[in-house]
């Protein structure tokens, strides 16, 4: 409950999180017929890049300011182009002054078919994403433990969609919390689409983590991973997303995107991984 997203939007983190949440929602919009998205740890949805909080720690200009800026290769920029349409769209006259978190960056990709289950447990942030999504049909705001949702939320009516897992890493046990929930929810919804975010921070708690990933037995997970430094233990060098059942052209358009992060988004020593858990070759 401690945790504060307003200090942290839009950073490096951020920026590989939901171009690779865009990218899902993209795919989903292939076919006709309505799909959900569940957020469980949704945040406020839109952040102030101009308030104290991102004065304090203005992480943004390392993340999405460095982004806007850098020069990308033609399939890259096709591929992240609907990120930055929206994140260009809560912002006017070139200003970088707001920033769309996961439910209203979901919202703002949708048709009119599709709806947002947006769960979150922070009291005052519940509020203002209330009133963020208020009037709004297709989307709707609970105040739950995000990890209650995994088994409460799936599967959706719709039968399609996609749950986003984005915990804050601020308590102990998240990481098996992580792994666990995602085990009970894929049990009650196999064919279901899941991207869970982690930090790269503490190598040994993320071996550890890939390895319980690998005892639930559940295959097609696909593991990237953004290095933005060399790794340095105790110190955020980099973000992870593992997504279960990724769709079959994921894995060639992140291989366009993870270079071109590192290129726009890297300092000395940054790298990016790309491999199956489980599930592929």
């Amino acid at each position: 409950m401690n945790y504060r997203h307003a200090f942290h939007a839009g950073n490096f983190a951020d920026v590989m999180k939901h171009i690779i949440l865009t990218r899902l929602i993209e795919y989903l919009k292939l076919k006709p017929s309505a799909f959900r998205v569940i957020d469980t740890h949704a945040g406020l949805g839109r952040y102030s890049l101009t308030g104290d909080e991102a004065k304090r720690s203005p992480e943004w200009m390392d993340g999405i300011g460095r982004l806007l800026k850098a020069e990308l290769a033609a399939k890259p920029r096709t591929l992240i182009q609907p990120y930055l349409d929206v994140v260009n769209g809560e912002n006017q006259n070139g200003t970088l002054a707001r920033y769309p978190g996961s439910p209203l960056l979901a919202r703002k990709l949708f048709r009119e078919q599709d709806r947002l289950s947006a769960l979150e447990l922070h009291p005052r942030d519940v509020m203002k994403l209330a009133a963020l999504f208020e009037g709004d049909i297709q989307a709707r705001v609970t105040e739950l433990d995000g990890w209650l949702a995994l088994n409460a939320y799936v599967p959706p009516k719709e039968k399609r969609g996609l749950v986003l897992i984005d915990p804050p890493f601020e308590e102990a046990g998240e990481w098996q919390r992580l792994a666990e929930g995602l085990a009970k929810a894929h049990r009650k919804w196999a064919t279901g689409l899941y991207a869970l975010w982690y930090p790269l921070k503490e190598p040994r708690e993320v071996a550890g983590f890939v390895a319980a990933l690998k005892a639930t037995g559940i295959v097609k997970v696909l593991r990237a991973e953004l290095l933005v430094e060399r790794p340095v233990a105790g110190r955020l060098y980099g973000s992870g997303m593992i997504v279960v059942n990724p769709p079959f052209v994921l894995e060639d358009e992140l291989r366009a995107i993870l270079p071109a992060l590192v290129k726009a988004l890297g300092r000395d020593g940054a790298s990016h991984k790309l491999e199956w858990i489980r599930g592929e070759s």
